[in-house]
This record gives C-alpha cells, structure tokens and sequence, in this order.
C-alpha cells in the first residue's frame, strides 16, 4: 500500500471501448478514456511534443488546424474554452488524434518529477516509516500546552540543553517507534499545504477542552482535517478540570459523525492532561497503532522528495528551509528543486539543532543552500545535477506563466455548466458563512431542500461571522464556492481571494442565494435529448433502381421530408426499421427537402425492403439544458 503522504498520483486513463453517442456531450474524463484507443488503432499518428498547459490557439498552430474548427469540436465534447484558454490532457489528445497526430508528452513540471520518483519502485525496499502529525482544535483548547509537554517528557528529558531549536517540526521517540509532529499555526496553515498539492499530514490530532466541548474553529478544524482525508485522533484535553465532561464531548463528536470508540464508533479518543501529563503516553502509543493500521511506507534509497513546512530568508545564512522528508533520503550536497527555485544542499540541522549528514522518510529537517524562499507547502525533489535542476525551473516558470494567462484555476458558478464532470452523481462543494446562528440554521435548511438524484449540493463547512482567510484556504484547496450572507469579506481573505482566485458571494436576500445556486446546480444536470417530429410521408409504390436500390415513391403527408434526417419506417403501426433518409427526389432531381402535400422518392439508407402502405416518419434530436423541474 502506497504511503498516505503521497504528493502526487499519475493514473493513466483507461481505455473505453464504446464511443459517445452522436450529439451526446461527454465530459473530459470520458474523453480520456476514449484517447488511448484512437491512438492505439492508428500507429501511423504523427509524435506531436506539447508543454502543458496549452491554450487552444496553441494547438490549433500545432496541428495546423482553425482555432475556431477546434472549439466547436470541443463544444461538442461538452468542454468549453475560448481561443485562449487552456484545455485539459485528454480533450487535446482527442483533437490531436483526429488531425493526425499524438502526443506523447503533455505534462507538468511535478508530473514529471513524480514519474522519476515513482518509477522502478521496489516494494522489497519499503520500509514502516513514522506517522507525521498535525494538531488542530480551538483556540486555547491546549494544542500549545499539549505539544510543549510532549516536548518536555519525550525530548527534552534527553537533552541536557533542552531543545536548541524550534524549526516548525519535531521528532518523538519511543520504544516502539517514533513520531513526526508539525507545529503549524493551525488548521489555516494546514489547508495552505494541502492547496499547493502537499499531502504533508498522516494523521490529525484534534484537540478539545473537556471542559468547553465543540466550539466554532473545532468544527472548522474537523471540515479541514475530513476535506484532506487525514485520519482523525482525538485528544481531550483539561481532563484534571473540576468542570471536565468527557462524556459531553463524546457525546458532541459523535454528532458530528465521530464517534468514539467505546461508544462503537471508529475514531480514538484519549483523555489528556497538558499540565499534569495524564494520557500522553497512551495518545502517542494510540498514534503508532494509527500509523500501523495505515501501513506508512517509505523507500529509504530512493531519492528524497518531501514538503517545505516553513522557510525564510535569514540576513547572515541567506534563504533557509524546513524540509520534510516524505520518501527517500535527504543527503548532503544532494540537488533539489523547490517551487521554482534550486539549490545544492549546503548543510542540514535536525529539530535539537544537531548537524546531520541525511536525513531519512518522515524526518524534519532545517536545509540551507537553496537560491530563494519558497513557500510552505512546496514540494521538493532530488535531481541529478543542478544543470537539469535549472532545466525543470525553467519549465517550472514557464508552466507558471502560462497558466496565469489560461484564466481562473478555481470553479466559478458562471464556469459550472462549462465543466460536467463526470460520474453518476456530479458535486457543487460550498462554504457558507451567516450574521447569526438562526440565519445560517434557515439558509442550510433552504439549500438542503434543493434535491436532484443526479447532483449533490456538499456543504463542506459552515459556521457565523465574516468570511475569513480560512475559508478562503478551505474553499481553495477544496475547490469550493464561498457563499455569504449578510456578513463581509475580510480584508486578508479579499486578498487571499484575489491572489487564490476563489469564487466568493454575498448575498442580502435569500431567494437570489437560493437561485444562483440552482441556476449553477442545473449546469451540473446532463443534458437531456428530445425528438422533435418533421414530418410523415406515406409510400404509394416502391422501384428498383439499379445502383441506387430500393426507392419508395411516397406522398408527404404531414410536415416535410427532409434529406439526411432521422427517420422510423413504420408497418402496421410497428417499427421495422431505424436509420436516416439517404436520397430524396423531385421527379429526377435532387431535393434538399419535400414539402407537406407533394410526391418524392425517398431512400434511407441501409435498409431496401419497402412495402406499399409504409410509414416513414422524419425527426430531429436536440440536446437541451435540463432544469430541476424539467
């Protein structure tokens, strides 16, 4: 079982072997599916090298094909781009494939990297590596109380000197293994790894007073800690309280679909003392039994790869980093590339302030050596020299710009119906925030009201007051909608917002909330097809034609005929046959179509077996937009 930290999964699409039907949009992904075959079937495809992301203008000049020849082509796939903005993989592969050729390379700096990291994996070589750990909870519920006493009984009672320095990650050990903490700010910083892609956490430890129970950012930090699928321990802490109510606090969780063990549900929960270090050997012992039922593996020869936890830019050592070392190991002089910068490792301190030579899986590590500041969350990699590490930051730049220029990277309710995506059962994720306690209460219950089998409104969280940069970190990593009521976007979330290009609404009014977000729910309905009749001819007398075949001699007698249209051949009032009209004809000449009250020929293609008395019914089929009372 691959490690739960795993940045990056490259899958390849798997192959379909019944097309869309005609007029039918299809979604990306089921273009994906349907690529490989087109690909496999034809060999002679010209190799065609592409750099994502790639604009449609951009592979119209590649495949040397009209801008405007390809985005009715990917209309009809159901994408909708305009001429400069990017489209995914799989709908670039089809397009490609159709004007003759096939590409072989359409991937992102971190994909490549991913696919050097994870090829020749061998599984004889992986090792139990340490859980890594995150504590959230509310504020002063004890998560700095509780990490300061495991520091003090499992750290520092082995360092005369006490901890030398503090690098924003630390290892416990224990006799039956160790563990990794992260000492972030709190769930905020947590969701700001996990937006730029770093699935840096194993195991999330939630705090909760026993003596206070669930407060606002618990719930928070519960919606952040599920949106990452992080296993969630709970840690209740003040137990030595005179107003502790353990009870109380299971009896909270378990509302909030977590409940405890001893009640028969599946999540842990320790009663902890931060002051009097009651339960933190059996919290840490809980923790490594987590981490076994995870199966955490790392491959310590590979090369390092891992997350950057913090980073600054230190006026006497230049740009310094706390790496977190994922898989691999981490060794001196080693070349690695971070965000978009690059740099050789110079020297390595562990979190007692110890110089290390390496660094293995699950360790967190102060790096100096790397040419700028990146960003926590960034992941980092080793490469083999630093003039491929300029190379890939090259690319890395490029990439960059180029999708700063391709639009928005998040869902807006204007681009929902331009993006169905795929699957029985599409998804809208919201954020809702409210002025009051009894607004937010009426505004869940009107959106939990909005019912359709085939889409899902998922309120991912919720809570009062003005919309904060949290919320805007939990909507972008999640790719959620903010939506407001009666409250105001702060002034670090308006900016977060601009810089993460999160969609956020406020609204005075409920029913325009209400409406907006049935109008963006319908973009996710699937199109429905309806016939619409054109017309009935009735045949009078069938010829043989030599070449032509069969052709029935017929009177129009409602509507029109048309040619190339859709038509059922009826006899006694049952279907013998399905096709479209191939040959239509005045006398001796071609028509385009016949109208109500005259004669014709009609031949439809595949099918000969006319006989006097034959209905032949013409139709249409058009797609159109469904709504929810459609």
């Amino acid at each position: 079982m691959p490690p739960k930290s795993e940045v990056l999964r490259t899958e390849p699409p798997k192959p379909e072997a019944a097309k869309p039907e005609p007029q039918k949009a299809v979604s990306s992904t089921e273009t994906a599916k349907a690529a490989p075959n087109a690909s496999a079937s034809t060999p002679s495809l010209k190799a065609l090298q592409l750099q994502t992301p790639i604009t449609v203008r951009e592979l119209a000049v590649a495949i040397e094909a009209k801008p405007t020849e390809l985005i009715a082509k990917l209309i009809q796939a159901g994408v909708f781009a305009s001429m400069n903005q990017s489209i995914p993989f799989d709908a670039a592969a089809k397009l490609a494939a159709e004007f003759g050729y096939k590409i072989e390379a359409f991937h992102e700096l971190e994909h490549d990297l991913s696919k050097i990291h994870h090829s020749d994996v061998d599984r004889e070589k992986l090792v139990v590596r340490p859980p890594i750990v995150t504590l959230m909870g509310h504020v002063d519920h004890g998560k700095t109380s509780l990490l300061d006493a495991i520091r003090k009984s499992k750290v520092v009672e082995s360092e005369s000197g006490g901890i030398t320095q503090h690098i924003g990650a630390y290892e416990v050990f224990l006799p039956k293994g160790a563990v990794t903490f992260l000492d972030t700010p709190g769930h905020e910083a947590f969701t700001a790894m996990r937006s730029r892609g770093a699935r840096a956490t194993d195991i999330v430890v939630l705090v909760v007073a026993a003596d206070s129970g669930i407060m606002p950012q618990t719930e928070e930090a519960i919606h952040h800690a599920k949106a990452a699928e992080a296993t969630i321990v709970v840690a209740i802490n003040k137990c030595d309280l005179p107003a502790a109510n353990v009870d109380r606090v299971k009896k909270e969780l378990a509302e909030r679909d977590l409940a405890p063990e001893d009640w028969g549900g599946k999540t842990i929960t320790v009663s902890v003392s931060a002051k009097t270090g009651q339960g933190i050997d059996e919290l840490l012992e809980m923790l490594l039994l987590e981490s076994e039922v995870l199966e955490l593996r790392a491959n310590p020869e590979a090369p390092a790869r891992g997350t950057v936890v913090e980073a600054e830019l230190s006026k006497g050592k230049g740009p310094i980093a706390t790496f977190l070392v994922q898989d691999g190991t981490l060794r001196l002089s080693d070349t690695v590339v971070c965000g978009t910068y690059s740099g050789r490792v110079k020297a390595m301190v562990n979190d007692r302030g110890q110089r290390i030579k390496e660094a293995p899986p699950s360790t967190p590590v102060e790096v100096l050596g790397l040419s700028g500041v990146p960003q926590a969350g960034d992941v980092f990699y080793v490469v083999k020299n630093e003039v491929k590490a300029r190379e890939l930051i090259e690319e890395k730049r490029q990439s960059l710009l180029e999708r700063s220029r391709s639009g928005p990277a998040h869902i807006t309710l204007e681009q929902l119906h331009e993006q169905i995506q795929a699957g029985k059962i599409n998804t809208l994720n919201l954020i809702v925030k409210a002025d009051v306690q009894g607004s937010l209460e009426a505004l869940i219950a009107t959106l939990s009201k909005i019912e359709e089998k085939e889409v899902k409104l998922n309120i991912i969280h919720s809570g009062t007051g003005d919309i904060s940069a949290s919320d805007v970190m939990l909507a972008s990593a999640s790719n959620a909608i903010v939506i407001g009521f009666h409250v105001a976007v702060a002034a670090d979330a308006e900016a977060l917002r601009r810089r993460e290009e999160v969609d956020v609404r406020v609204y005075e009014i409920i029913y325009e909330l209400k409406t907006a977000i049935l109008k963006a729910l319908e973009g996710l309905l699937e199109p429905e097809e309806k016939e619409i009749s054109v017309g009935k001819a009735r045949v009078r007398q069938v010829f043989r034609v030599s070449k032509i075949g069969a052709v029935a001699g017929s009177k129009v007698e409602k509507g029109k005929i048309v040619r190339n249209a859709r038509c059922r051949v009826f006899r006694d009032g049952k279907i013998v046959f399905e096709g479209r009209i191939g040959g239509l004809k005045r006398f001796k000449n071609d028509a385009r179509e016949v109208a109500e009250g005259f004669e014709c020929g009609i031949t439809v293609d595949g099918f000969a077996d006319f006989e006097e008395g034959d209905e032949i019914k013409a139709y249409t089929v058009e797609t159109q937009a469904r709504t929810f009372s459609s």
